[in-house]
């Protein structure tokens, strides 16, 4: 990434999925980069959605390793305690529409809380999370989906308040929604053939040279791995 100061720092929370691992790899290739810390549910400091307790610690755990020009939250999942999404009303459950707000919009939420103090407010700094096309109002075409595409947008909403609040103090900071595209991993293979997605890390690949040329905006942006704007 050339937009970041020379010897940028990058940390990856989901390190361990298949788009947060490609991330990291695609980093560690780029010699501007000095260093990627890594942080997942299942590191010695794990990142667990459902506690703050530990997102927390897992933020005091990486402090001294900042502060970090790049910091990319690959967290989130489709298919939760076993269930997929819904397809129609009928198939709606409050406990299960709960869960999917703790993991895709609540849990990210609080990583945000914790993780942006640690972002760079010195030099140009970009904090990037997953989050879908499902997740766009406007773009809402076939229906269904209906927790996973609700908890999608609040998580846009989330990110885009945020960055309103952050870049008063930080105005050199971008702040992004990304699409990854529909990446071969565990969390598509039920939804659709392995062989018409996206290889990990070309994905990561384009979401990195995306954000290398995002312009600074007076909130969030909303992009595809190929740098298309989406609509909110």
């Amino acid at each position: 990434m050339q937009s970041l100061i020379s010897g940028y720092r990058a940390l990856v929370i989901g390190a361990t999925g298949s788009i947060g691992s490609a991330c990291v790899r695609v980093l560690r290739t780029d010699p501007n980069c000095s260093g990627v810390s890594e942080l997942s549910r299942h590191s010695d400091s794990p990142v667990l959605l459902e506690n703050e307790a530990s997102i927390a610690e897992a933020a005091e755990s990486v402090r001294a390793s900042g502060p970090f020009q790049l910091l990319i939250d690959a967290t989130g999942a489709l298919t939760i305690d076993g269930h997929g999404p819904e397809k129609s009303l009928s198939a709606l459950d409050a406990e299960r529409l709960m869960r999917s707000f703790q993991i895709n919009a609540i849990g990210p939420a609080l990583v945000m809380k914790h993780f942006i103090p640690l972002l760079d407010g010195k030099h140009r700094a970009i904090y990037a999370k997953l989050s879908a096309r499902v997740g766009s109002i406007a773009d809402n075409k076939k229906g269904g989906w209906y927790g996973y595409r609700s908890a999608k947008a609040a998580l846009n909403m989330m990110l885009q308040t945020a960055a309103i609040e952050t870049l008063r103090k930080k105005p050199e900071a971008i702040f992004v929604a990304l699409q990854p595209g529909t990446v071969a991993s565990r969390l598509t293979t039920p939804f659709v053939r392995q062989a018409e997605c996206l290889a990990p890390d070309t994905s990561a690949t384009g979401m990195l040279n995306a954000m290398d040329v995002l312009p600074v905006s007076a909130g969030a942006q909303f992009i595809d791995y190929a740098g298309n704007k989406i609509a909110w």
